[in-house]
């Protein structure tokens, strides 16, 4: 297992969720290189549609910018080692005009 802590920057989890996000990330690391982010995304993605239910969004890398409207209660955004990673739930209720 991936040595380290993750520093949670925001999140509106419940701690459980919370916790499998961060052990999700974790394994994903062991299975997948450092840089391969968009391995590393979709085996967290697959987690948590899986355990979660459909319709997760991951984001990993060491540098990006979102503006995204998600479900409350899905939201985390934490860093371990060297990566940002972002996991969230789209939301599907329409926008206001």
């Amino acid at each position: 297992m991936l040595e380290g802590k993750a520093l949670i920057e925001d999140t509106d989890m419940p701690v459980k969720m919370q916790i499998q996000a961060m052990a999700s990330a974790s394994e994903a690391l062991d299975l997948y290189d450092v840089l391969d982010y968009k391995s590393i995304a979709a085996h967290m993605k697959k987690e948590f549609d899986k355990k979660y239910g459909g319709g997760w969004q991951c984001v990993v890398g060491s540098s990006f910018g979102c503006f995204f409207t998600h479900s409350k209660g899905t939201f985390i955004y934490f860093t371990l080692e060297t990566l940002n990673f972002l996991i969230f739930k789209g939301d599907s209720s329409p926008s206001a005009a």
